[in-house]
This record gives C-alpha cells, sequence and structure tokens, in this order.
C-alpha cells in the first residue's frame, strides 16, 4: 500500500505546523483528516484555525472534518472520537501530534507550564490513543504514530530542560509500551522525530535559532506518510527518525525541505 485513499488519519494538534503538513500530505492522497485541535478562532500571534486547515484539506483533495477539542480534556477527546467515528465510520490512524514545550530550567518553569506539558505531552497522547483504540482494532491496516524522539538518556539531554524532556520522553514510553501490548492485535504504534529544526512556531520558544537553518515541515509530512502506508504488522515500536526514514524509500535530494538550501541546518533536541 503506497496510498491513504479512503483512510481516516485523526490528527491531535493538526491547525499548524508539523500536524497540518501530515494532514495535507494525507489529503493529496484522498484520505479523510480529522482536524483535532484547540483552535478554532484566529490567534494574535498564532497562525492557522481548525476551519483555515480544513479548507486547505478540502484544496488539496481530502475531506476534513475540523473538531475544536482540548487534548487535557478527557470527555472532549471521547466525544471528538465518537464524532469523527459518526461522521467517517471509523479511525485508521492516529496522529499524536499535539505538544507544549518550554525550554526552562527547573527554577525557571512554573508548575502550572509544567502541568501543561504533562497534560499535553503524555496525558494527552494517552488519552487520545485510548479513546481511539477501540477502532484501530476494527481498522484494517491500523497505525499510531507519536511525534516523540528517541530516549536519549544522556544526562545533557536532561540537565537544561527536565521538565519538559521528562514529558517528551513520556511519550516515548507511552508508544514503546502500547506498541508491545497492541502488537499481537496488529495495530502499528511508531514514534517520528525530525533530524533538524523544523521551522514552525514553537521555534520562537528556542534560543537562537534562525529560520533559515531548519527544514520546513513537509519532510516530516512525508516520513509519516511513509510509515502509515506500511503494513501495520511489518513494524511497530520504532523510534523513526524523518531523514532515515526517506533514505530508506530511496529519497536523496533534502535540500528540496531545506528553508536555505545554502544555510547549515541546526540539528534538534535528543540527537547525538
Amino acid at each position: 500500500m503506497d496510498s491513504l485513499y479512503g483512510k481516516t488519519l485523526f490528527i491531535t494538534g493538526a491547525s499548524r505546523g508539523i500536524g497540518k503538513a501530515i494532514a495535507l500530505r494525507a489529503a493529496e492522497d484522498g484520505a479523510n483528516i480529522v482536524i483535532a485541535a484547540k483552535t478554532s478562532e484566529p490567534h494574535p500571534r498564532l497562525a492557522g484555525t481548525i476551519h483555515t486547515a480544513a479548507q486547505e484539506i478540502e484544496d488539496a483533495g481530502g475531506r476534513a472534518l475540523p473538531l475544536l477539542m482540548d487534548v487535557r480534556d478527557a470527555d472532549a477527546v471521547d466525544a471528538a472520537v465518537a464524532q469523527a467515528v459518526a461522521h467517517f465510520g471509523g479511525i485508521d490512524i492516529l496522529v499524536n501530534n499535539a505538544s507544549a514545550i518550554s525550554l526552562t530550567g527547573t527554577l525557571d518553569t512554573p508548575v502550572k507550564r509544567f502541568d501543561l506539558m504533562m497534560d499535553v505531552n503524555l496525558r494527552g497522547t494517552w488519552l487520545a490513543s485510548r479513546a481511539c483504540l477501540p477502532h484501530l482494532l476494527r481498522a484494517e491496516n491500523p497505525h499510531i504514530l507519536v511525534l516523540s524522539p528517541p530516549l536519549n538518556l544522556e544526562p545533557r539531554w536532561l540537565a537544561p530542560h527536565p521538565a519538559y524532556t521528562t514529558t517528551k520522553y513520556g511519550m516515548s514510553l507511552c508508544m514503546l509500551g502500547l506498541a508491545e501490548e497492541f502488537r499481537e492485535h496488529g495495530v502499528a504504534v511508531n514514534a517520528l522525530w525530525p533530524r533538524t529544526v523544523i521551522a514552525t512556531a514553537a521555534i520562537d520558544l528556542l534560543p537562537d535559532v534562525d529560520p533559515a537553518a531548519c527544514r520546513r515541515p513537509e519532510i516530516v509530512a512525508d516520513a509519516a506518510h511513509w510509515i502509515l502506508t506500511r503494513p501495520s504488522r511489518d513494524a511497530s515500536g520504532n523510534f523513526y527518525i524523518d531523514e532515515a526514514v526517506l533514505a530508506q524509500a530511496g529519497v536523496t535530494d533534502f535540500d528540496r525541505y531545506a528553508v536555505d538550501p545554502a544555510r547549515e541546518l541546526m540539528m534538534d533536541l535528543f540527537l547525538d
């Protein structure tokens, strides 16, 4: 299978950035996309809403269902999944993309910010997975894809921002647990992380990042597409890196993903 035609993807945080890029790549195949995010009205600093993303998805050839959903709200997650199933008839793929970030040390991280990251990153991933799994178990080629890093326990990745690192690693641990728990049921559960910093709104929260030294979200979207079109029983429990995935898929030209091909790229967090 090399197409997501007719598949239904439930994507958290898909109103902008990497989540929207994954949605648009699937839309090119004619997929159904559930945009489950919390931005329904224009944000003063962030571009995109669930409605503008839905229009872009429809324009790209897909079918869109914009749903206002806060991934921290268990009842809202359950309701959104129920609406998605009622609208499209099921769910084939869950993409756990929603994430919160604060690259701050312990004394500079407010408790509310820690709680936000824990609730969105780890708890949100678990809630969305739990809600979608009964439907994924009935799908022909079910996948869960988590946007989280490989588990690199080098202290240098923990010391500068222990709260953020812990919550992102929590997502990765959740992926490993779900992959093994549902392996015999044929549900593929994998993680995907970029080799380089990606030019999204999140780079405003990263110190000393020049957007010109980044890649565009399309590289992650193309890697996600390759993963999500594999037979679900063939590969689960993997920590994929976008560049390595695309190299395996035969891609040799990575300059087309660069914001500025002439600039040296900045490597992302958690990768040696």
